[in-house]
């Protein structure tokens, strides 16, 4: 078993895959080309060639789905260590290195981004390998995807003759397309891919060389980090002064130890809807759909979508309906779709960030119906697993149980209800809703009052942290 240690990279925000990946559940989260989530589909790809279980660098706000759904696995990551802000990638690799190398350990970090897809994974494992030598000899090691065409959104990585582990010449930007062919038909270019191989020490050694300042930063984030539960919680205010910066500035660029491992295994960073389409199972006329759709003489369109989609005479568009949006577009302009988080954004709409579904460390919360003064959710409680202690100063709420069976503390009293039995609690009144069962609790919460926002809870106790 190879000295690997796996760093998924889970920080993203995936808005350019808007509606369905907004910034409280991006796309690494979701399961858009296969059964598992992106999240879930990395970790599988490397565990055979993994040397120990991965380490995982991710927002805050997404801990517990990340730590969650590779539980669903069975794995428990070496660590999670939690973002505060998003720094880019060369702070967040380097409080993954610091972390691996807590004990003295210098694995070699095998940096993965969580939200691409690789078709061919043996040839991926295999360009891993290969790599290996390299890192443990020092080199700081990327892997260039063999280019399949001239493509804009993409850096280039210019390398120089060899075979299996090449010189890197140079990196470059994202060209035009005219560059762009140029590098194509020269065979000296690769596509950036953002994964890496290196020794921790290197990395850190080569950082602390070319940005020192970003390098003290982090480390006194991370010195000054608390550890909750399975999670490392850096130092908020530390880690907000970092600078921000990529790997490829802060340290490829620079340094003289830089090579690039040849990769042909079918990657696609799924970018855009576009980009979906193109790695999604097709039909006959280039139509590749998700969901219940129907499409009449159409050719090269995508669909997802859980309700009836019926399309009809469209060529290139793209069709994405969710519980409360739907985005049509033509696939040449998905990359237009940043545009339309940012006019959500400046009209405080909160549909750039929240599904109508939102997961909560216990459960998830759906809400099915509002008007005035009045909100109604579908809630779910995992077994066992437990609210807040908390109250409202704006609203009162009625708890129907659907399934299963609540343990409710309201004020001094604490309450147990079944199937078909309800409560109340009256504005101002601390309240906890437990799962003492073993299968999921089903109930429907109506609220009403002046004021319904997610802001209006006094939390006095939590199990996950959040007091």
């Amino acid at each position: 078993m190879q000295n690997i240690l796996p760093v998924i990279l889970s920080g993203g925000s995936g808005t350019r895959l808007w509606p369905l990946s907004r910034e409280a559940y991006p796309k690494q989260f979701l399961a858009l080309a296969g059964d598992d989530t992106m999240l879930q589909a990395t970790w599988k790809r490397v565990a055979a060639i993994a040397g120990r279980a991965p380490l995982v660098v991710a927002n805050e706000e997404h801990r517990f789905v990340a730590a969650e759904q590779l539980q669903q696995l069975g794995v428990t990551p070496q660590a999670i260590v939690l973002e505060p802000v998003g720094r880019n990638t060369a702070p967040a690799i380097a409080v993954a290195a610091l972390e691996a190398t807590r004990d003295g350990d210098d694995a070699l970090l095998l940096v993965l981004p969580s939200d691409h897809v690789i078709a061919n994974e043996a040839a991926f494992r295999a360009a891993v390998l290969r790599a290996v030598a390299a890192a443990e000899s020092g080199k700081l090691v990327t892997f260039g995807i063999v280019p399949t065409g001239p493509e804009t959104g993409y850096g280039y990585i210019k390398a120089a003759v060899g075979d299996d582990v090449r010189a890197v010449d140079r990196f470059v930007e994202k060209p035009d397309i005219e560059t762009a062919t140029k590098y194509v038909q020269s065979g000296e270019y690769f596509w950036n891919s953002g994964m890496f191989l290196f020794k921790a020490s290197r990395y850190l050694a080569e950082l602390e060389r070319f940005n020192p300042a970003m390098l003290s930063g982090c480390r006194d984030a991370w010195q000054q980090s608390r550890r909750d539960a399975d999670f490392t919680r850096l130092d908020k205010e530390a880690f907000s002064a970092v600078p921000s910066d990529s790997i490829d500035y802060a340290v490829m660029e620079k340094t003289a130890d830089a090579v690039v491992v040849p990769l042909d295994a079918g990657w696609n960073d799924v970018g855009s809807w576009t980009a979906l389409r193109d790695v999604s199972e097709q039909d006959a006329d280039g139509n590749a759909h998700h969901g219940d759709v129907i499409a009449i003489d159409c050719r090269n369109t995508y669909a997802y979508g859980e309700r009836l989609i019926a399309l009809v005479g469209l060529d290139d568009v793209i069709v994405v309906d969710t519980d409360d949006a739907v985005m049509v577009g033509r696939s040449d302009r998905m990359q237009e779709i940043k545009q339309v988080v940012a006019r959500i954004k400046a009209d405080g709409r909160p549909e750039a960030t929240w599904h109508r579904k939102v997961f909560r460390p216990w459960g998830a919360y759906d809400s099915i119906d509002n008007g005035a003064r009045f909100q109604v959710k579908r809630i779910t409680v995992k077994p066992g697993a437990t609210l807040s202690l908390q109250m409202h100063h704006h609203r009162a709420e009625h708890w129907i149980v659907v399934s299963g069976t609540a343990e409710v503390t309201r004020g001094e009293e604490v309450l147990l209800l079944t199937e078909n039995q309800s409560t109340y609690i009256p504005l101002g009144v601390t309240h906890r809703l437990k799962n003492p069962g073993k299968l999921p609790l089903e109930l429907i919460e109506v609220q009403s009052g002046s004021y319904l926002g997610e802001d209006d809870i006094v939390r006095f106790e939590d199990t996950y942290g959040r007091t």
